[in-house]
């Protein structure tokens, strides 16, 4: 451990739910350790950790053996120990996953065994048996899962705070950090400061990539490491109040294999609230959460990776459906009343949105894992979108257990 006064043991960018995490496994893994997380907001939890859905996720979508997959079902276990502990109001409520057509009946059962191969408690539920637990959800057939739950990560965070405050972490708003230095010690330099760490952990989210290419020691780029984040927005609906009764507590549909995205869906929220949503449409600003908000630098970055292009050249029929929907309170309203007919346009007002900053590989392929790589003094967390929230102190944990 680190003698010197002037030089953190690890210095944490990025105040996010994964931060603040990571910082609390090194300080329980290492009481002594002198460690800083700095966050460029003036507030923790501005970003994808403030504006998801508040979803405990199960981790039946990702393919068994990947960090994902472990991380998610581990975490959705210590996420909700991590409530009771700090008396964070969350609910394990379970989740339904429905197929509307036939042509869906496949999908559905490959969810069922993948979900049996992480080793989660899953259900088959007829059409009937659908209905009794979500008595207004159209579907011919579905699979429940009972781990899934709900909770306000914002609070989460603010807990996460306090046991670093108590832990002895410092704790650094307003440090947006423009180069790195690496070295023995490493010196990270904000807009206001330099800080001098024997190791520096990345956890910047939506910025992610550019903190990386600050790094001198960065992976010379290669099929694994030559990644760029690329924002997409999703856009949520809030049923009325006189509405919310016909969702009872998350209603997903059979996501498309090909598309990293769920596709729109309902949820019940911890203050009781129903959002309808997501989609998921190309964002034009990293930090876009309104549709008229566009960054000449975020944009150009998109563009000019290759990845861009072929993504867009394979999946421009999903793309254009998304952007539909982005468009068109209509369209938008039409693939929620497959899940529930009885919906109507006028049951929507429209809610804050998120953006979700997920890593593309130069070949056009979406990451599909997280994306954590090791370099001469620093950690790069590349890629953690949903389900990082739920994973977040597994994934904390993992990194901890990196740093040397």
């Amino acid at each position: 451990m680190n003698q010197r006064k002037d030089v953190y043991d690890v210095a944490i960018i990025g105040g996010g739910i994964v931060g603040l995490s990571t910082a609390i496994a090194l300080l329980t893994k290492q009481p002594h350790a002198r460690v800083v997380v700095i966050e460029k907001e003036d507030q923790w939890a501005r970003h994808q950790t403030g504006r998801n859905s508040g979803v405990i996720h199960s981790g039946i979508y990702y393919k068994p053996g990947t960090r994902k997959a472990l991380f998610a079902r581990a975490g959705s276990q210590s996420m909700v120990e991590f409530c009771r502990t700090n008396n964070i109001e969350h609910e394990v409520c379970g989740k339904v996953i429905v197929a509307t057509r036939s042509s869906q009946l496949g999908q559905l059962e490959a969810l069922y065994e993948r979900g049996r191969s992480n080793g989660l408690e899953v259900n088959k539920l007829t059409a009937d048996e659908l209905r009794e637990q979500e008595p207004y959800c159209a579907g011919i057939a579905a699979i429940g899962v009972p781990s899934a739950g709900i909770v306000d990560y914002g609070k989460v965070c603010i807990a996460m705070v306090s046991k670093l405050e108590r832990l002895g972490a410092e704790l650094k708003t307003g440090q947006r950090v423009i180069g790195v230095t690496s070295g023995s010690p490493s010196v990270l330099t904000t807009e206001t400061t330099d800080l001098k760490c024997r190791t520096f952990i990345n956890c910047a989210g939506l910025h992610s990539d550019r903190v990386t290419k600050l790094d001198p020691d960065q992976p010379t780029p290669t099929a694994d490491h030559d990644i760029r984040i690329v924002p997409f927005r999703g856009e949520y609906y809030q049923l009325k109040p006189n509405k919310t009764h016909v969702v009872k507590n998350l209603i997903y549909p059979v996501p498309n294999p090909e598309f990293n995205f769920l596709g729109v869906h309902f949820t019940r929220t911890i203050d009781g609230r129903i959002e309808a949503g997501p989609n998921a449409v190309l964002a034009t600003k990293r930090e876009g959460y309104n549709k008229n908000d566009f960054s000449v630098r975020d944009m150009a970055d998109t563009v000019s990776y290759p990845g861009f292009w072929k993504l867009a050249a394979k999946h421009w029929r999903e793309g254009g459906r998304e952007i539909v929907r982005s468009i068109s309170k209509r369209a938008f309203t039409n693939s929620l009343r497959e899940l529930i007919p009885s919906v109507e346009e006028d049951d929507l007002i429209s809610a804050p949105a998120g953006v979700r900053a997920q890593a593309l590989r130069r070949d056009g392929t979406l990451e599909d894992d997280f994306h954590i790589v090791k370099t001469a003094h620093g950690i790069h967390v590349g890629n953690a979108p949903s389900p990082a929230a739920t994973a977040s102190i597994e994934i904390g944990t993992y990194i901890a257990g990196q740093v040397v």
